[in-house]
C-alpha cells in the first residue's frame, strides 16, 4: 500500500479514485501522570505516536476494504477533545487504483 500527502504518485498512474478514507483515534490523557514537564511531554509524544500509528493501520484497512492500492492527498490531524481531557488523530485522504 502506498501512502502518500501528494495528490500524484510519481511513476505511476491513478487508474480509479475509489473514495475518501479515514483514521480517526481517541485517547483519554492521563490525569493522574506526574512528574517532570519532560517526562510528561515525552509521555504524550509517545501516546500521540501510538494514536498516530493506529490512525493509519485503519486507514489503510479502510483503503483495502475498498480494492485501494494506494492513497493519496494524505492529511493529518491532531486535535484536543473537550477540555484537554483527551486527545485525537484524524488521517484522511483518496483511496485510489494505481498502475
Amino acid at each position: 500500500m502506498i501512502l502518500t500527502t501528494t495528490h500524484t504518485i510519481e511513476h505511476h498512474k491513478i487508474v480509479d479514485y475509489l473514495g475518501i478514507v479515514t483514521g480517526v483515534n481517541m485517547k483519554m490523557r492521563d490525569m493522574t501522570a506526574f512528574g517532570s514537564k519532560t517526562r510528561q511531554a515525552k509521555d504524550m509524544e509517545k501516546a500521540l505516536d501510538e494514536l498516530k500509528e493506529e490512525s493509519f493501520q485503519e486507514l489503510r484497512n479502510n483503503a483495502k476494504a475498498l480494492g485501494a492500492n494506494a492513497v493519496v492527498g494524505i492529511h493529518i490531524d491532531f486535535e484536543p477533545v473537550g477540555q484537554g481531557y483527551y486527545f485525537g488523530v484524524s488521517v484522511t485522504g483518496t483511496a485510489v487504483k494505481v498502475a
